[in-house]
């Protein structure tokens, strides 16, 4: 949502995209966003993670200028939403969770308006055109009309829209949602594509998998309160150690394994082992080797081990006290969106 094709704007704040501090917004009695602060720095793929009603677009929409803040301050690139919207709208691009795109048009024509209406001549938005149509795959539906248009090929195309004015900073809000695991890897390596050309992405997500493949940093929201912050792997440390997973090969060994895991990594009764399994705490990732020699020392033979980290779905379960998909805030983003309030 760019108002020109060529942005001359210079951010005034360093490399931070996008700083919030305290963001309220309210709608009756329901508090939607209650206190976030978000802090981007330009060139990532920032994460917003959390369940339907969490208060994601919300937030989206008052860093976008679409909704004005009840409480708290945001700028993007230096510049305040509130106070310098028309700067602001320059320097960002918002695709939405539904593609904002006229069915009864072609893929082309769609974003030959879109184009026009940022400014482009016709020469230069045929181009555009074009080469976003090449870019999101869609070069051989470009003559059809959008009626025909899978759910995935409606997602790339709008944010292929988003993107005709080349934004520094891009608002992705559940880009991938509905979208097969296939089209969604495609979104992936577009969104990681981005990036690279120099943008800053600020993604809001309920995919697990999705923030844990892209974000670079992530924020966990939820009932309107960033509940915590940091790269996905400080998350996952946040919650608790590794663990050490091992298949016995012979049942007989079970005990004599769990007796060699409970002295090599001096867990003592941690170990837990049902089904040929042996699972234990693992601070330290070196000593797999040293439980490794020592079982073989022992003749006990495995089957398979790994070390795996804590997911992002234990990392939510933890802090949160439920799951990203199932004990959801009873208002939702999608209604919340409806009640726009322009800047």
């Amino acid at each position: 949502m760019s108002n020109q094709h060529s942005i001359n704007i210079v951010p005034n704040n360093g490399d931070m995209a996008v700083e919030a501090r305290g963001l309220v917004k309210t709608f009756g009695d329901n508090r939607a966003v209650d206190g976030v602060d978000l802090n981007v720095r330009a060139g990532s793929i920032y994460g917003v993670l959390g369940p339907n009603g969490a208060g994601k677009t919300t937030t989206i929409r008052m860093l976008a200028t679409l909704l004005r803040p009840d409480g708290g301050s945001a700028s993007i690139f230096g510049h305040d939403v509130v106070k310098e919207p028309q700067i602001v709208r320059q320097l960002i691009g918002v695709t939405g969770q539904y593609a904002s795109v006229d069915e009864s048009l072609s893929a082309t024509e769609n974003l030959i308006i879109f184009s026009r209406l940022l400014g482009l001549s016709r020469t230069e938005a045929r181009r555009k055109a074009s080469e976003l149509l090449e870019e999101f795959g869609l070069t051989e539906a470009a003559k059809r009309p959008l009626k025909n248009f899978s759910g995935g090929m409606r997602r790339r195309l709008d944010l292929a829209a988003s993107l005709i004015a080349q934004p520094p900073l891009i608002f992705l809000d559940e880009p991938t949602t509905g979208l097969d695991p296939r089209t969604r890897n495609q979104m992936w390596d577009t969104i990681r594509r981005l990036v690279k050309s120099g943008s800053t992405v600020l993604l809001t997500t309920q995919y697990l998998q999705e923030a844990d493949e892209l974000a670079d940093r992530i924020a966990v929201i939820d009932r309107g309160h960033v509940v915590a912050e940091g790269t996905v792997n400080e998350l996952k440390e946040s919650v608790g150690t590794s663990s050490l997973h091992l298949n016995i090969e012979n049942l007989q060994h079970m005990q004599d394994a769990r007796l060699i895991v409970d002295r090599v990594l001096k867990v003592e009764s941690a170990v837990s082992a049902e089904g040929g399994k042996v699972l234990a705490p693992m601070a330290d990732a070196d000593r797999v080797a040293d439980v490794l020699i020592a079982l073989r020392e022992a003749g006990i033979q495995l089957a398979e081990f790994s070390v795996q980290k804590p997911t992002l779905d234990e990392v939510f379960l933890t802090i949160t006290g439920h799951g990203v998909e199932g004990d959801a805030a009873k208002a939702s983003d999608k209604s919340e969106q409806e009640r726009e309030v322009r800047v």
